[in-house]
């Protein structure tokens, strides 16, 4: 899959002005400091594709880039930090739960945390979710840069014992949109999930 190719579709305040749930969609869903729009810019090879913001929480809206005909990359809210009004937060809860809860073309979780500050509650319970509902999960440590080795491997080998909890498809990796580490693996992983033309939407949801 090229994901140079990706290009902004629309942007939605509910998933009734999304694109018509069909085909395969991978969601991108984390903290609003974790680095979310710097990891998709980097996997598109794109500046400017998802919106950075040295105040997080910029991402208000639900994000649609497609990459190939019925195959879309979805930049979720970001929740858990932000400066903005509480009624405004309470409007992101409401379109992310609804996008996760209803949206049957997601085949694919990729959750963002930054490495320092991983698996907080929110996290945990995101991921949850997804397995509860049978769809796999890529949880990136994100800024892995910003660890030496030895504590960045450290991390990494405590989140992926602690992911066993889950009891599900949960792959942990670390990355960093500075020194594009973990991106193969993103890639990899992201080509496996778009691939999968023969599972019927929403049969791993009615299946969970």
């Amino acid at each position: 899959m090229n994901f140079s190719k990706a290009h902004f579709i629309t942007s939605a305040p509910t998933i009734r002005a999304m694109p018509a749930d069909e085909g395969i969609e991978i969601a991108f869903a984390g903290r609003s400091n974790a680095g979310k729009s710097s990891a998709l810019n980097t996997l598109t090879r794109q500046k400017n594709l998802a919106r950075t913001s040295k105040t997080p929480g910029r991402t208000q809206l639900i994000n649609v880039f497609e990459v190939a005909p019925s195959k879309r990359l979805i930049d979720l809210p970001g929740y858990g930090f932000a400066k903005v009004p509480e009624q405004m937060k309470i409007q992101w809860q409401q379109a992310l739960s609804e996008y996760l809860q209803h949206r049957q073309s997601l085949r694919g979780l990729v959750v963002l945390m930054d490495i320092r500050h991983p698996l907080r509650d929110l996290d945990q319970y995101l991921i949850q979710w997804a397995v509860d509902c049978n769809i796999p999960v890529l949880a990136l440590l994100t800024k892995a840069d910003k660890l030496k080795q030895g504590a960045r491997k450290a991390t990494l080998l405590k989140c992926r014992e602690a992911a066993l909890a889950f009891c599900g498809d949960v792959q942990i990796e670390t990355f960093s949109s500075l020194k594009k580490t973990g991106l193969p693996a993103l890639e990899q992983t992201l080509n496996n999930w778009l691939s999968e033309a023969g599972i019927a939407p929403g049969e791993a949801k009615e299946q969970a």
